[in-house]
């Protein structure tokens, strides 16, 4: 006998769907199973081979446990927020709400044509005002205690999408999206300070039931080590922090590295002798992901900073100071001291550049190439650490450091805090006001929906703290909205993104407009209203 698969199939798809056969049931003397896939983004194309692939394994977990007579959650939502489907709607003269139903639509019913046994009364859908008003709350109690603010930073920046990219976005220099260059800049970003949780993150991966090796490779990924601060100066009277897990070995510190963005560049600017050097390397920099700058960064370069220099604090020797694209301004304090005789990268940056090489742990021809294997040993050529054990030096020159105020011990991570949004317009809004007077105020969780459903006008309201009249001006044209502080600003942006505009290229971008500094923080940003 023939298999009718497609009239057998889609009838008890419909059965189960109608009759909601795989609901959780509010029976709670039944033990509890609680099976979670990461929820689809709803692209246009639909379903790939990597969506079914993890929830048909997930399916026969669900559908086990419910014959074993467990009581079994096994939703299905949609993650629908996302830069793609804004590109899309401005392409097609389609609002991003519209395209999102939509291909919400054909993903639920691919997944429904493949049988799976999701319980599709607790669907999820991000884009839901009565679902993102409850993330906004969370993220207004982590304003109120201080792990959600803003912070001035490097980020990857598409020239053409005009939107902040994750460095996994930028493959080989270039959007993954569009394919137009990826540039660093400085960027105001909310942040989320899970920081503040790391030593409690390390603390914790015991107690889970991990297999080892993804233990390990968590620990590794958060990075946690102790060291010390160190206060260097320097000829401009700036001083330069810099973090090192290796205190003991300063006497060998023969030279200073700081990052291309390091802002005391911008204040040293008019007394650098070679600024346009500093320049040119800053703009080859800024065209690296981190990860190129680090990770893939085999060929060591740099420049070196011709009219001011470091000093040392052990010894007061004055050190030249490099900057070079390894160092990033996001991990640490945003520069290092090198001590070439001991790191290898340390040790070629010195050929290159021909600077001292000082051995301070024994062992090896340091002349050779860099002695690392020095995690245990003497100290030579160190002063007062010089005959101690490296273990005796790292707590003597902590003391040292701190009794002379010229440092201290630190417990540094890996693990930075998060950026949080790099939306342009199709994107969680943040709950957040700037008021002139106030700076950033949180919204009364009582008038969360009201502020942020699309408007095509004008609106005013009162700042929740001082009562100053803020204004939030949303201008439609064709999709495009804009978001700014003023009308005049919103309709004069506005002329920007007509719908010819729109039309005459497939990548578009707003022109000058983010140059502009009357629309900052205001075009396709978060709704926070700067």
């Amino acid at each position: 006998m023939e298999y009718n698969f497609k009239q057998i199939e889609k009838k008890w798809q419909d059965y189960w769907y109608a009759n909601n056969t795989f609901a959780a049931k509010q029976d709670f003397s039944l033990p509890k199973y609680y099976c979670l896939v990461e929820f689809p983004y709803p692209s246009g194309q639909g379903l790939h081979v990597g969506h079914p692939r993890s929830y048909t394994a997930l399916d026969i977990v669900a559908r086990k446990k419910r014959l074993q007579g467990y009581n079994v959650l096994y939703p299905m939502g949609w993650d629908a927020f996302g830069l793609p489907t804004e590109n899309y709607a401005i392409k097609n003269h389609i609002h991003p709400e519209i395209v999102t139903k939509n291909n919400i639509a054909h993903f639920k019913q691919q997944l429904q044509s493949l049988g799976f046994s999701f319980d599709w009364t607790r669907e999820i859908n991000t884009t839901d005002p009565e679902y993102y008003k409850w993330t906004q709350w969370i993220f207004l109690q982590m304003f109120k205690k201080g792990l959600a603010y803003k912070k001035e930073m490097a980020v990857n920046w598409c020239t053409s999408c005009k939107c902040v990219l994750a460095n996994e976005e930028v493959v080989n220099g270039v959007c993954e999206r569009c394919g137009s260059e990826v540039i660093r800049k400085n960027q105001s970003q909310w942040m989320l300070k899970i920081t503040a949780y790391a030593q409690r993150l390390v603390d914790d991966l015991d107690d889970l039931d991990f297999i080892d090796r993804v233990k390990v490779q968590q620990k590794n990924w958060i990075g946690r080590s102790t060291g010390a601060e160190v206060d260097f100066g320097t000829t401009m009277g700036d001083t330069l922090t810099v973090y090192t897990t290796r205190p003991d070995t300063l006497f060998g510190a023969t030279y200073m590295v700081i990052s291309p963005e390091h802002p005391l560049i911008e204040k040293w600017a008019d007394k650098l002798e070679n600024l346009d050097a500093v320049r040119a390397y800053q703009q080859e920099a800024a065209h690296k992901s981190d990860f190129e700058r680090t990770e893939m960064n085999k060929d060591k370069t740099g420049v070196r900073l011709q009219g001011v220099m470091g000093i040392n604090p052990v010894n007061d020797k004055k050190i030249p100071i490099f900057i070079s694209d390894y160092v990033l301004t996001s991990y640490g304090t945003g520069a290092i001291m090198a001590v070439p005789a001991h790191d290898t990268r340390d040790w070629e940056f010195a050929k290159k550049f021909d600077l001292p090489i000082i051995e301070v742990v024994a062992g090896g021809d340091v002349e050779k190439e860099a002695f690392t294997d020095c995690a245990t040993g003497t100290m030579v050529n160190s002063d007062f650490l010089t005959g101690l054990s490296v273990e005796e030096a790292k707590k003597k020159i902590v003391e040292w450091l701190t009794a002379e105020g010229k440092g201290h011990e630190k417990v540094n991570f890996k693990l930075r805090d998060w950026v949080f949004s790099r939306q342009r317009y199709w994107g969680e809004p943040i709950p957040i006001v700037k008021c002139d007077k106030c700076g950033y105020v949180p919204l009364p969780e009582s008038e969360l929906l009201k502020y942020y459903t699309p408007l095509d006008n004008q609106a005013t309201d009162d700042c929740p703290v001082s009562g100053s009249i803020y204004e939030v001006t949303i201008v439609r044209t064709g999709v495009v909205f804009v978001r700014a502080a003023t009308s005049a600003a919103a309709m004069d942006l506005a002329d920007h993104l007509t719908t010819d505009h729109v039309n005459s290229s497939d990548d578009w971008s707003p022109t000058d407009a983010e140059e502009r500094s009357d629309y900052d923080g205001m075009v396709f940003e978060e709704p926070d209203f700067d």
